[in-house]
């Protein structure tokens, strides 16, 4: 074994290790946990999906096996330990001694990463629940037992007791959970209405992104139904320049509608990772006027048991100001 470490700058490190072929056929994470005892597997993977392992400069795959060679891992800084309570504006639509559910705002963090170490929810329920928060999740994000996407808005549900986040976290894995997301997309998927099912996983050419993959990756379903139409289609059988889409999960891959509409042809409107293409100039000038500087992604509906009272639960709440002024433009065209 062969292995360097340079300190960077930002507190992080960059190593490099050299596999020989006595490490051929094993799990790379497993090779290269072997070769760092310092780094645990679980580490290693979510390094690797993070695309900050590569032999000879391109990213390995998780499910890749151990080939020769020399393998590059940068390991970023780790977060502060302990999150700090903050005193942030947190809609509660519903609080007992179990679980809090909120509209967590577009721009803000689920919980703290690199690059988003405060200002997060989970800062913000340090401070409004006051110790009373599930702390099975880890320091890093006490009582998260599901996120959204920083820039997408709506409904979320914390743990603030370990039996909660026992239930809520069996509830998420077996999919018993009602989930309903409002998108503005660019054109609108055709059908109107359908099921998207594929296979989700990391882009094999982006490390950083989420794809549909033909083999591999994890199953990921929704139903979709486009609610309202924007700006005639240039010519019979084609898309409208925008479309309201409602998208009811039955997965909850990383990205999942936002990877499903693209591959629909219909990406979300002001989506900087999966909105590839442009809209028209009358879009384009619509999501200006209404300052949208985001993926057009809500989740408008969170219904589920109460895992500890077994009382039924559904909170729904309206898209935020700037999509909706989006709408009310786009109803011009």
């Amino acid at each position: 074994m062969d292995a360097d470490e340079d300190v960077e700058e930002t507190g992080g490190a960059a190593r490099t290790v050299r596999l020989t072929e006595s490490h051929a056929g094993q799990r790379l994470d497993k090779a290269l946990a072997d070769e760092m005892p310092d780094l645990s597997r679980a580490r290693l993977q979510a390094l690797i999906e993070q695309g900050r392992v590569t032999l000879d400069g391109a990213p390995v795959s998780r499910a890749g096996k151990a080939a020769p060679g020399l393998y590059d891992i940068l390991i970023p800084a780790l977060a502060p330990a302990d999150p700090a309570p903050e005193a942030l504006p947190l809609p509660v639509l519903f609080e007992d001694a179990h679980l809090i559910v909120v509209d967590k705002p577009a721009g803000m963090a689920a919980h703290p990463a690199p690059g988003n170490e405060t200002g997060t929810l989970v800062n913000a329920l340090l401070h409004h629940c006051a110790g009373s928060l599930s702390g099975v999740g880890g320091v890093a994000r006490p009582g998260i037992v599901h996120r959204l996407d920083k820039d997408t808005s709506g409904v979320m549900v914390a743990a603030k007791s370990d039996a909660a986040h026992a239930g809520l976290s069996a509830l998420f894995a077996t999919h018993d959970i009602e989930r309903t997301y409002i998108a503005l997309t660019r054109g609108g998927p055709d059908p109107a209405r359908g099921r998207i099912e594929t296979q989700i996983g990391r882009s094999n050419a982006d490390r950083k992104k989420m794809a549909v993959l033909k083999s591999g990756g994890r199953l990921a379903i929704t139903d979709y139904r486009v609610q309202q139409v924007f700006g005639a289609p240039k010519k019979p059988g084609g898309a409208p320049m925008a479309a309201r889409v409602a998208c009811t999960l039955h997965t909850g891959r990383t990205h999942q509608i936002r990877v499903h509409l693209a591959s629909k042809g219909a990406p979300i409107l002001g989506d900087p990772t999966y909105g590839s293409g442009s809209p028209v100039q009358p879009v384009k000038d619509a999501i200006a006027a209404a300052s949208l500087k985001r993926q057009a992604l809500h989740a408008a509906v969170l219904g589920f048991v109460h895992p500890i009272t077994g009382e039924a639960l559904r909170f729904e709440t309206d898209p935020p100001e700037d999509m909706r002024m989006l709408e009310i433009l786009l109803a011009d065209l």
